[in-house]
């Protein structure tokens, strides 16, 4: 038998040739062993009778295996059969079923091998098979088989293999065997065959095709239109897959839990929140409530429309929360600013005992990066090393990201290079964190380095190589840079790009060459015109000031960034009429500037401080320890610089209030509360950092002998020894 089976091998294409499996030949020498096993076994009692009698034995034996799913006693039957004489392949098909059925694929195509003739029935079966085990690519070699033997497909042929042909992404075969099913006269308007179709062109993104084919099928199904709503919302057509959705239920077909969860899915892409708490009350009304899967996509659509309240509502409902349900929550509270409620969900997950994947700590640390809190941040990667996440590319990004934005570059560092191939994400996320913390020099290196390792850069790329370059003064560079992204035909330049430009020739003043600039983009916003603005008040350039102000107010009379910005270069000015009609238009228009704010965590606690208030607890301790402190930085030759103070008062109370900035009050509660530790203070403003306040802390650094760490709404400044990381250019 094995000589004519491996005679008949000969003649089949290289490429459709299956290897008889070795176990399966070692188990077939050693029937003898097996026949004394299987004597102890209820299904082998020796037939003794006709023929007839004999198969009509062996086919309710094989039943009961099936119905036993036992496969070893199967085995056995089969040994048995041929130990006896038996000829195991009249009943070929049914133990072919038998061990499809049982889960041994590949018994069942040893079996499928030997037959002489096949029927198109076990053709389909081993196929069929193939596609559950999800071993497409055996399933398509099959199916490439039953052509060159001559047998023809079937409706139920097609509808198996076109999975088969999407699983694999082999777009041009798929189309062919539509191709084919049209020339057999095949019934491709058939419910089954429509559906396969409709889902195999949706994975493709060919939704023309599939929408074509769906709308051949005259009684359409669940399964078809949920193909479709599937297919439009993997594409970005979430609309469509809305119109489908409507059209599914107009036509009496009942949504089941994957069709509520795509559909949900859609409306929270289009933020479509009325539309998405109806499809909720269906899910409720079709009693889909109670399944794990549309709780997390009803509390994900919520989450993604900005309803907070009824997303933790949801997620309340949920009896036994699992790993996606609660990444889904996790997630959608950072996405909607709600880290700290986030990072307790978090906590919460932990103690229920289930573990987070890439994306739950992914999730956790962009809460981390938010809030600036570097002990929590040290624990996640703690856990994203212990569950082996620290090479996964998405996590070791956050990572970088997080390090970057805690002011902790070499850690950043650590992070990027226990990556082991590298892709744009972290690459471009430590750029970005370079370029945070003013480490120009080493961005720019990167950004070359990563061209040399073949990475393409992206718009992402060169808004933070442009950032680092301005935050260094490194003009030059950042020019040459853009240029050769502006001769680059394949990307598009956006507003940001110029931003970027603007800003870095603006602050190193060339004015002019920044305007020309704005006057190339086909449709500047005033964010371009606002950067200038700012830079014209930098270097003192009034006139251009001026008119490019009163363009800009032109368009757009209430611009809060522009009327603030006048109002403080009128100010410097010493022009206080102007500074009143600034400050009157502001208020006629309901505008109100940010007040200065600083905070700093000390022991998980976060203290935050407003200019001139002491109403902290310690409030009393703070102030001696700054007056202390100014006492000292006026011996190394600090002196308030009073032309900062945009109010018209004495020279003494312009001082007191240069000493009482927010910055400076939290300073000196670190310097008091931790007054035995050497570690960096560590402190976040929520505007730029003033002249003087730089000054200030550049000396402190010094008197007291410890790094202070200091991001404000720009960048980071690391101050050490009486000097800053920004090279007072910021």
């Amino acid at each position: 038998m094995w000589q004519s089976w491996a005679k008949k091998m000969q003649t089949y294409p290289h490429s459709i040739r299956v290897p008889f499996p070795r176990r399966i030949i070692h188990r077939t020498f050693q029937s003898n062993a097996l026949t004394r096993i299987h004597q102890t076994s209820e299904v082998t009692k020796t037939p003794t009778k006709s023929f007839k009698e004999d198969a009509k034995y062996y086919a309710s034996s094989i039943q009961r295996c099936i119905e036993a799913e036992s496969l070893e006693d199967l085995r056995k039957l089969q040994v048995q059969m041929m130990s006896c004489g038996f000829p195991h392949l009249s009943l070929g098909n049914k133990l072919i079923k038998g061990y499809l059925k049982c889960g041994g694929i590949e018994d069942a195509r040893v079996v499928f091998d030997d037959l002489p003739k096949r029927h198109s029935v076990v053709w389909n079966s081993m196929i069929s098979g193939y596609i559950r085990q999800r071993r497409s690519d055996d399933a398509v070699l099959l199916y490439r088989r039953m052509f060159f033997e001559g047998v023809l497909p079937d409706e139920f042929t097609l509808s198996v293999v076109f999975k088969g042909f999407s699983d694999l992404g082999f777009v041009d075969e798929g189309r062919l065997a539509h191709v084919h099913a049209v020339v057999l006269g095949l019934d491709v308007g058939n419910v089954f065959v429509g559906s396969a179709l409709v889902n195999m062109y949706a994975k493709f993104g060919q939704m023309g095709n599939a929408r074509r084919v769906a709308d051949c099928v005259v009684e359409k199904d669940v399964v078809l239109f949920t193909a479709l709503i599937v297919g439009y919302g993997q594409y970005g057509e979430d609309g469509e897959a809305l119109e489908v959705f409507r059209c599914m239920l107009k036509q009496g077909v009942k949504a089941n839990d994957y069709t509520f969860a795509s559909v949900l899915a859609s409306c929270g892409n289009l933020a479509e929140l009325r539309v998405g708490m109806m499809i909720h009350g269906l899910t409720i009304k079709s009693g889909f409530e109670s399944v794990v899967g549309s709780q997390t996509s009803v509390l994900t659509m919520y989450s993604k429309c900005g309803s907070i309240c009824d997303s933790l509502r949801a997620f309340e409902l949920v009896s036994n929360p699992n790993q996606v349900t609660w990444t889904s929550l996790i997630s959608g509270l950072v996405q909607n600013n709600e880290e700290e409620i986030a990072l307790s969900k978090f906590c919460k997950m932990l103690s229920s005992s289930t573990l987070p994947n890439s994306f739950t700590l992914s999730a956790a640390l962009a809460a981390c990066s938010s809030l600036v809190v570097l002990d929590q941040g040290r624990q996640l990667h703690t856990i994203v090393i212990k569950l082996g996440f620290d090479s996964q590319m998405f996590v070791g990004a956050a990572l970088i990201n997080f390090y970057g934005r805690c002011g902790c570059v070499e850690f950043a560092e650590l992070a990027h290079d226990s990556l082991g191939e590298l892709d744009m994400v972290p690459v471009n996320t430590l750029i970005h964190a370079y370029a945070q913390n003013g480490f120009g020099r080493e961005a720019v290196e990167l950004f070359h380095r990563m061209q040399d390792m073949g990475l393409e850069p992206n718009d992402v790329t060169l808004v933070s190589v442009l950032s680092a370059c301005c935050n260094s003064r490194l003009a030059d560079e950042g020019c040459q840079i853009f240029e050769s992204f502006r001769r680059n035909t394949n990307m598009r330049l956006t507003t940001d790009h110029y931003t970027c430009m603007v800003d870095l020739l603006g602050r190193v003043g060339r004015l002019s060459e920044a305007e020309k600039l704005i006057d190339e983009v086909e449709s500047s916003d005033l964010v371009l015109w606002r950067t200038l603005l700012n830079a014209c008040k930098i270097h003192g350039d009034t006139a251009r000031f001026e008119r490019i102000m009163n363009s800009v107010l032109k368009l757009l009379p209430a611009d809060e960034g522009t009327l603030v910005l006048s109002s403080n270069l009128y100010a410097s000015m010493g022009n206080w009429s102007q500074v009143l009609n600034m400050k009157t238009r502001m208020r006629d228009a309901g505008l109100k500037k940010n007040p200065g704010m600083t905070w700093i965590d000390i022991d998980r606690e976060i203290h935050t401080f407003k200019a001139g208030y002491f109403s902290h607890p310690n409030g009393e301790d703070i102030r001696d320890t700054l007056v202390d402190l100014i006492l000292k930085v006026r011996q190394l030759g600090y002196v308030p610089d009073t032309s900062l103070v945009l109010q018209e008062m004495d020279e003494d109370l312009k001082e007191k209030t240069l000493y009482y900035h927010s910055e400076k009050i939290a300073i000196a509660f670190a310097l008091w509360k931790t007054s035995c530790r050497i570690t960096p203070i560590r402190i976040y403003k929520n505007l730029r950092v003033c002249t003087d306040c730089h000054t200030w802390i550049k000396l402190v650094s010094k008197v007291v002998g410890r790094e202070i760490i200091a991001r404000d709404a720009k960048r980071f400044h690391h101050f050490k020894n009486g000097s800053c990381s920004c090279q007072d250019f910021w």
